[in-house]
């Protein structure tokens, strides 16, 4: 019985510690300024693009939707 309560314990502080995770609604303001981003600089990215795409034949892949590869 108390090796129960115990194990309910450490499982209980171990759930709540991620109870905390991600970005709450007032804090969205902050990361969607523009010096908050990853690649700020559009001249940056269009330089990037075209020495990838010119390295390896291929464009776009900066989202998340399909790799050029036709599986979506």
């Amino acid at each position: 019985m108390r090796t129960d309560l115990t194990l309910l314990l450490i499982l209980v502080a171990l759930l709540s510690g991620c109870a905390n995770l991600g970005v709450k609604p007032w804090e969205r303001g902050q990361f969607a300024r523009e010096d908050m981003q990853l690649e700020a600089d559009e001249l940056d990215m269009a330089i990037e693009d075209h020495i990838y795409f010119s390295k390896e034949g291929a464009s776009g892949g900066r989202t998340l939707a399909g790799g050029g590869c036709g599986c979506n």
